[in-house]
């Protein structure tokens, strides 16, 4: 049986293995074949040479976030290790058409060292398409995470310096409620809309930077009619909610396109808040662009709701999804 030890110099062991040696006890589960003792500054690992391997690269990986954030959180820690509990059981990931979904992979590292990640199979497809075309059409129920996983990967896109901008739109259309009916001015009334797209961006990029990226527009976030008469480029653009965009609306959008940019359209043709005689541009578009080159098209479904499992439920009993 072999050894190993690790000093902890850069990190606090307090803060490593968490409250009540919570984070601890998740590592050690996570490595059933090997014996883990943590005395003081020095943890020490028993078993075979394989899995001591396996295990100092994980633990090395969330000292490191540690050490590098200042924070930690189970999330980070299950993430940091993976799905699997042990070297032997790595390639027991979800799989799809014999390939790793890579579901737990991180797409950015938000504040604190919060990590945004494709979490189901689909949305890493939408992280592999998105690298291989420049028009991505992302559908799906609620809860899915489509326009979660799309502004993060244009946020990705502006950290790592691919773009110059990002700019966020939705069709400003009443969702049962009365628009004119909202206090203040233009701005005021449509912020509401838009809310969504401010939440995301809440959790990828630090307030006081992200404050200055709204105000230098580096970060544009606007109805979809502020588009008409636009080129978009060198910049990475998410059309959200675009079961609601008309067949000319989604024309002109599709159509702002400039040589260096990158376009997201993500909808939910089960919640269209069009008149009922209007037909949505999505539900067209997504008939007639199905064979271009440069153009992909994802389906999400029930498998991918990440939030409450009520939700996926709710849209079952809704019909929104079989």
């Amino acid at each position: 049986m072999n050894e190993l030890k690790i000093t902890l110099e850069s990190v606090n062991p307090v803060v490593l293995w968490g409250p009540n040696n919570e984070y601890f006890e998740l590592i050690k589960r996570s490595f059933p074949k090997l014996k883990v003792v943590a005395r003081g500054n020095e943890v020490k690992a028993l078993g075979e040479e394989q899995e001591l391997s396996y295990f100092n690269e994980k633990l090395t990986n969330i000292i490191n976030h540690l050490d590098k954030y200042h924070n930690l959180s189970n999330n980070d820690i299950e993430t940091l290790l993976g799905s699997s509990s042990s070297k032997s059981t790595k390639d027991d990931k979800t799989r799809e058409g014999g390939e790793e979904t890579g579901a737990s992979e991180v797409i950015v590292f938000g504040p604190n060292g919060m990590m945004v990640k494709a979490r189901t199979a689909n949305q890493h497809k939408m992280v592999k398409s998105i690298n291989t075309n420049d028009v991505l059409f992302a559908i799906g129920p609620a809860g899915t995470g489509k326009t979660y996983t799309a502004v993060a990967l244009a946020v990705r896109a502006l950290k790592n310096k691919e773009i110059k901008r990002i700019i966020l739109t939705r069709p400003a259309v009443e969702a049962g409620e009365n628009l004119g009916f909202l206090p203040g001015d233009l701005k005021e009334k449509i912020d509401p809309y838009l809310r969504p797209l401010y939440d995301a961006l809440d959790d990828m990029i630090p307030a006081d930077k992200l404050k200055t990226y709204l105000e230098n527009r580096t970060i544009e976030i606007a109805p979809l009619a502020f588009m008409r008469g636009r080129t978009l480029d060198n910049c990475f653009v998410i059309l959200d909610e675009a079961q609601n965009a008309t067949d000319m609306q989604l024309k002109m959008f599709l159509t702002r396109m400039g040589p260096s940019a990158k376009f997201i359209v993500t909808g939910d043709v089960t919640q269209i808040d069009l008149p009922k005689k209007q037909q949505s541009g999505l539900i067209g578009a997504l008939r007639i662009l199905t064979e271009i080159k440069g153009i992909d098209i994802i389906y999400l479904s029930g498998q991918d709701v990440v939030r409450h499992k009520l939700v996926r439920k709710i849209l079952e009993a809704y019909g929104d999804i079989q």
